[in-house]
């Protein structure tokens, strides 16, 4: 435990600052990190402020990285503005505001007489980032449904539906039209069942590799999709279908057993220090949203049952200073720029853009828990690599067999 105590303080002062404590500080991050997309999306200036820095040098995205950064941005921070138990008053004016603007910015996004109306009609790219939208407000029902106004949740409804012309590939996109279908199940009663069951159904019949992971379609891939899309939107999907009782939702108990498992697989991969391995596609437009799926588990109270949520908090935090709590990877307006840490654009697929990046807010999940929920109430405890590394006792990792 002194290693781990030690280590802390290391992380700290090479850092150069105090540190907040643990809420406080993840707060602080996830203001710094959304609030240009925020602040923006809310006055209707999103799309003549936001930067547009692509491999895509012709441009041709520019179109979609609007509802890319406003879809990913809601999703991450949802849960934060939909919590009910916050104690600090600064953390409360806080969310406040950003409850308030992030109405107005969905209210802007879906009106076709503003500034900043989006996309989510042409091309394909629409379906996944309006699927990303919708988790968010599955994830805040009340403050980004409940809450708008009759005219606005029209529009939103009109939005999510004119995705339904986007085919979706046989792969992680079909989740995309899941979500959407299950968003709009849960808020209107009514829904494309076909659309809705159709990428449950393959995920479950035949994507399925083991011991948690699921190949992106047919095919595996040594990347992080399972936690992007995979695992977080089939569960959300299918607790949707549960509490409506579609055909098919009995599959949640299997899926929460497999979701649970990655979250553990995902822990085990954040060294010591805060980091973890650089791997497969979307890497630079997630960055921190490699923990999504770990960072759900949290919110629902589902981690695996060796691990401590004080610990997951710790092993996160480090993760979040490592990749979003530096100068190198905003622009001087506060934008967040393309890379894994910091600048770093070459190491970026043609589709990813500024708005892409904003999936990093994911990881932030857990700030929809109270503020007096052990997992940041309880001290930092040490994560499984730094018992390993530190020679302290640590039982085995094992598959699941299912």
């Amino acid at each position: 435990m002194k290693k781990f105590v030690l280590a802390i303080a290391l992380l700290s002062l090479a850092a150069g600052c105090a540190r907040l404590e643990p809420r406080a500080e993840w707060v602080a991050i996830l203001d710094k990190v959304a609030r240009p997309v925020i602040d923006n999306a809310a006055a209707g200036t999103l799309k003549s402020a936001m930067p547009y820095e692509s491999p895509d040098t012709s441009g041709k995205r520019r179109s979609y990285s609007y509802l890319e950064a406003l879809g990913r941005t809601v999703c991450g921070i949802a849960p934060w503005l939909e919590n009910e138990d916050i104690a600090n008053p600064k953390e409360l004016r806080l969310q406040e505001e950003y409850r308030h603007k992030c109405r107005q910015a969905l209210s802007n996004a879906v009106n076709p007489q503003n500034p900043d109306y989006m996309n989510f009609v042409n091309g394909s790219q629409p379906l996944v980032d309006a699927a990303y939208l919708a988790e968010g407000i599955l994830r805040a029902p009340v403050q980004l449904w409940e809450r708008l106004p009759d005219s606005d949740q029209a529009n939103l409804i009109a939005a999510l539906k004119a995705t339904r012309r986007i085919k979706p590939y046989e792969s992680n996109w079909l989740l995309f039209a899941s979500q959407v279908e299950a968003t709009l199940l849960e808020f209107t009663g009514e829904c494309d069942t076909a659309r809705l069951v159709y990428g449950v159904e393959r995920f479950r019949d035949s994507f399925y590799k083991g011991d948690g992971l699921y190949g992106d379609g047919a095919a595996f891939h040594m990347d992080y999709y399972n936690s992007y899309v995979i695992h977080p939107m089939l569960l959300d999907v299918l607790a949707v279908m549960q509490s409506h009782g579609i055909k098919g939702f009995e599959f949640i108990d299997t899926e929460r057993v497999r979701h649970t498992r990655y979250s553990a697989i995902l822990e085990r991969m954040i060294s010591p220090e805060g980091a973890y391995p650089v791997l497969g596609r979307s890497i630079t437009a997630c960055r921190t949203g490699v923990f999504h799926c770990l960072a759900q588990d949290a919110l629902l109270g589902t981690l695996p049952e060796d691990l401590e949520p004080s610990g997951v908090r710790a092993a996160l935090t480090a993760v979040i200073r490592r990749q979003l709590d530096r100068k190198d990877g905003f622009d001087p307006d506060g934008w967040l720029k393309v890379g894994f840490v910091g600048s770093q654009p070459q190491m970026a697929e043609k589709y990813v853009n500024t708005g892409s990046l904003y999936h990093c807010l994911t990881v932030f999940l857990p700030l929809g828990l109270p503020s007096d929920h052990p997992f940041w109430s309880g001290p930092d405890r040490p994560w499984t690599s730094v018992k390993a590394w530190n020679g302290d006792y640590l039982e085995g990792d094992h598959a699941i067999k299912d």
